[in-house]
């Protein structure tokens, strides 16, 4: 923790205790919120970004969508439109945000939206579906979730951090109470049996919310929108690596590990690229990035070879059935 982030900590106790309170009027009742008769699922945190929603969105969406009318609904984080919009495959991220456009991308049957105020959008998708996926609304009190998802990623539990500026948290602890699942993200493939059980005392559980753990799946092909290549494609072919995630470090890892050669770029999550950074990155031969970077990068792709690698949300510890019939139990009405 850096200096001033320390000395921002009166502003951290302040923060909590406005969250604090809000959490609490509507917990009683004297704030809002709306519930919906039909399946209306949450994938969320306690923390500012990082703990892999994107990916398990897209998890549940490969769980339900065979037997469910489904849709995806977000905020469209960072994008220069407002009010209700749905996605387009030939939207900008500029225009719906990157993770939105990277959903109707991969499952282009499905609708997906954008609103900055939940009712709104589930008002208008449920006229096309019958089981809504939210995607980064765990604070966002006004919609009440008939099951709500939390992350938490292995490396920064929920329970060893403060609220920000000091920490990352957006609200107080106590707030994991609303969960109805908790998954411990971006596990080592082989945490040990002692680990887990040691993680699991440290959230201490309500009796009614299960705990699964999971990890990044890496796709064994690299992608754009024109082709696919073995990773191995990259074995001998130096190259840049640009991410612009929360937290690059378990891909800058594997790709260690798997003996690829490269130089890195690194920017903000979210980063909106600017000509400047855009015209330099036309200037490299070879271009690996995340796929949500991808979204805001793919306007390079007929001025150099760009490519990006998919990732997965794995279920650890043999708990992939039982995830899955959580899941689909959550939707029974």
């Amino acid at each position: 923790m850096n200096l001033l982030r320390k000395l921002l900590f009166p502003f951290s106790l302040l923060y909590g205790a406005i969250t604090a309170l809000r959490n609490w009027l509507y917990d009683k009742g004297w704030l809002k919120s709306k519930a919906y008769d039909f399946p209306v699922i949450c994938v969320g945190n306690l923390s500012t970004g990082g703990t892999g929603k994107s990916p398990m969105i897209e998890l549940l969406v490969s769980i339900l969508k065979a037997e469910n009318r489904l849709a995806i609904l977000s905020r469209g984080y960072k994008r220069k439109t407002t009010g209700y919009r749905e996605v387009l495959p030939t939207n900008s991220a500029a225009e719906v945000g990157d993770e939105p456009l990277q959903f109707k991308k991969k499952f282009p049957e499905i609708p997906v939206a954008v609103c900055e105020n939940r009712q709104i959008g589930i008002e208008k998708l449920h006229e096309k579906a019958s089981v809504i996926l939210l995607d980064d609304a765990f604070q966002h009190r006004k919609v009440k979730a008939s099951f709500n998802i939390l992350l938490t990623a292995f490396d920064k539990l929920y329970v060893n951090d403060c609220m920000l500026p000091t920490g990352n948290l957006r609200e107080p602890k106590i707030g994991a109470n609303r969960a109805d699942l908790i998954v411990v993200t971006k596990c080592p493939e082989n945490i040990s049996d002692t680990a887990v059980e040691a993680i699991k005392r440290k959230l201490n559980p309500k009796p009614s919310q299960e705990i699964f753990f999971s990890k990044i799946g890496y796709a064994s092909q690299i992608k754009n929108n024109a082709e696919q290549k073995s990773l191995s494609y990259l074995k001998d072919r130096p190259f840049l690596l640009v991410t612009g995630i929360a937290n690059p470090k378990p891909l800058v890892s594997y790709l260690k590990e798997e003996g690829l050669e490269f130089t890195e770029s690194t920017f903000a999550d979210h980063h909106n690229f600017t000509n400047s950074e855009i015209e330099q990155f036309k200037k490299e031969a070879l271009i690996l990035t995340t796929e949500k970077d991808f979204m805001r990068l793919q306007t390079i792709a007929n001025a150099t070879e760009i490519y990006y690698l998919p990732i997965k949300t794995v279920i650890l510890n043999n708990a992939e059935t039982h995830f899955r019939n959580s899941v689909k139990k959550a939707i029974v009405r």
